[in-house]
């Protein structure tokens, strides 16, 4: 079974059309779809915009269904001109850019674990080269595969952006990713993040963020699809 995680129901939508035999579960006022994609089992879940939504949606999906792989899939923004708007990015390893505890002796980033600290959780390499493969074979879409930034801020400002680049390598920003991957850990399962570019470093170019995220997850929805069918 997959797991099947997105942060807004924009996001989800596409998805859950696509699934059938759906019987629904609402927990902790999230709703969870089962049900089958193509012939395999699925879980779709929308679990709302920021980290700890984020992490209790994880959480109660794996102590729940029991998933083999849990997807995040989602829109982002840039933090490289190496994407744009429409562009695709397979998380390789996330990070928490907003955790800071920095004044004991921490790198920015780095979260408490059992026997120290982490700064990166790696995405599965199975799952996220897949991923990468079937994303690079979309029509008129720049795939890369790299490092995905999550935090409790909404980031728009350009220099921000530029600075979450520099300091952690990251190609695209968004809210739960990281969140996901942290519980994932935790409970031993395995992750994987897709992101569809919805803001660029010129912040839309002056236009409609949902509009954008509309257009967006046309993208991930084909991906996913695709994925859920060859994994």
């Amino acid at each position: 079974m997959i797991g099947i995680i997105c942060a807004m129901q924009i996001e989800a939508d596409g998805i859950l059309a696509l699934c059938e035999n759906k019987q629904t579960n609402e927990k902790y006022g999230m709703t969870y779809t089962r049900g089958t994609l193509g012939s395999k089992d699925v879980v779709v879940v929308v679990c709302g915009e920021g980290k700890v939504n984020a992490a209790l949606c994880a959480a109660t999906l794996i102590n729940d269904y029991q998933p083999d792989l849990v997807l995040n899939s989602g829109v982002a923004g840039a933090l490289s001109p190496v994407v744009t708007i429409g562009d695709l990015v397979v998380g390789s390893k996330a990070v928490e850019h907003d955790m800071n505890m920095t004044p004991l002796g921490y790198q920015q980033g780095e979260v408490c674990v059992p026997g120290g600290k982490m700064l990166y959780f790696d995405c599965d390499e199975a799952a996220s080269r897949l991923l990468e493969q079937i994303c690079k074979d979309i029509d008129d879409t720049t795939t890369v595969r790299g490092i995905i930034a999550s935090g409790d801020i909404f980031v728009s400002d350009r220099a921000q952006r530029m600075r979450l680049n520099d300091r952690f390598g990251a190609l695209a920003c968004e809210m739960e990713g990281a969140a996901i991957g942290h519980v994932c850990y935790r409970c031993g399962v395995p992750f994987a993040i897709l992101r569809a570019i919805s803001d660029d470093l010129n912040e839309n170019k002056g236009m409609d963020f949902m509009k954008f995220c509309a257009l967006a997850s046309e993208k991930t929805v084909h991906a996913v699809k695709a994925f859920i069918e060859k994994y």
